[in-house]
């Protein structure tokens, strides 16, 4: 079966999910921050069968996310090394591992954000990068963008009651299961 493309969407959530959207990618790009540049040293430290791993490799650098550099001429040997556009992937990653470390890790953090100066662990939040406040979204909301089709632009309407905090609380969604 042909798996759906996201590539032609509208919406950004889903383009960016045609790139990285696949379990092994996430991880392959977490690799690559912790430092990971090598095949093997990737293979190793997440266990992923080599056919998977050059395939994940692969559509990452096809998408831009890495750059794949010769290290060696005899034996050829490449290594994968972040682009700006993977770097700018760091974020996502960030907000993943405090979601994640919030909602799924009983036992503790076995990652933090710390700072680097004083060690003091940091939770990171979303600012706005002109006015460095916090995008409480109490205050903010999602608005169509210049680019935005019909259908988008109905259901951000539609999505600004739930968004403004109008709608039910979270909890009260969950205890109606």
């Amino acid at each position: 079966m042909q798996r759906k493309t996201f590539r032609n969407m509208q919406c950004p959530i889903a383009r960016g999910l045609e790139r990285v959207g696949e379990w092994w990618s996430m991880l392959l790009m977490r690799e690559a921050f912790y430092g990971t540049r090598r095949f093997d040293d990737f293979q190793k430290n997440l266990d992923i069968a080599p056919n998977m791993l050059t395939r994940r490799l692969t559509a990452l650098v096809e998408e831009g996310l890495l750059a794949r550099c010769q290290y060696s001429e005899k034996p050829p040997r490449y290594e994968y090394v972040l682009t700006p556009v993977g770097r700018d992937f760091l974020p996502v990653l960030l907000a993943m591992l405090t979601w994640g470390n919030k909602h799924f890790a009983p036992e503790g953090a076995s990652v933090e954000v710390v700072d680097k100066a004083t060690g003091k662990v940091a939770e990171p939040v979303l600012v706005d990068a002109g006015t460095g406040e916090r995008l409480d979204f109490a205050r903010y909301t999602l608005a169509p963008g210049p680019a935005a089709a019909e259908g988008t632009r109905r259901r951000l309407a539609a999505a600004q009651g739930f968004l403004s905090g109008a709608g039910p609380a979270p909890d009260d969604v969950a205890g109606q299961a």
